[in-house]
């Protein structure tokens, strides 16, 4: 059996996993997932304050997270609520929060950590 035929995931899905690995590199967008992942029914106006940012860039970066499917939104009243979508980010999240408190029992996983030097509005 050669190499490739060993290979732990078809091209394709190495390409999934390497788009939203990518997309979840940005240390705002991380924070953003670790903020919605562990805080019900945010809106804008609340991720912006608890990461810091303005909100424009905030938007931004959620419009990014949501045209590649790791978030989804919901519109109740007169905001915009957003959760996880995608089941690997989900869980990727849960195993760095595991890490973290491995680590650092004494300390939560916070967006502060993510957001310390303030992040660039770039994509």
């Amino acid at each position: 059996m050669n190499m490739a035929a060993r290979s732990i995931a078809p091209k394709k899905a190495m390409s999934d996993y390497a788009q939203k690995l990518k997309v979840c590199g940005h240390p705002l967008r991380l924070a953003l997932l670790c903020t919605i992942a562990h805080q019900n029914d945010l809106c804008v106006s609340e991720l912006w304050e608890c990461v810091d940012q303005p909100q424009p860039v905030v938007s931004q970066h959620l419009a990014v997270l949501k045209d590649k499917g790791l978030v989804k939104s919901e519109v109740q009243g007169n905001k915009r609520i957003y959760s996880i979508a995608d089941p690997f980010v989900k869980e990727m999240i849960d195993l760095m929060e595991k890490d973290h408190r491995s680590k650092h029992p004494a300390t939560a996983l916070s967006p502060e950590a993510y957001t310390s030097n303030k992040s660039s509005g770039s994509v």
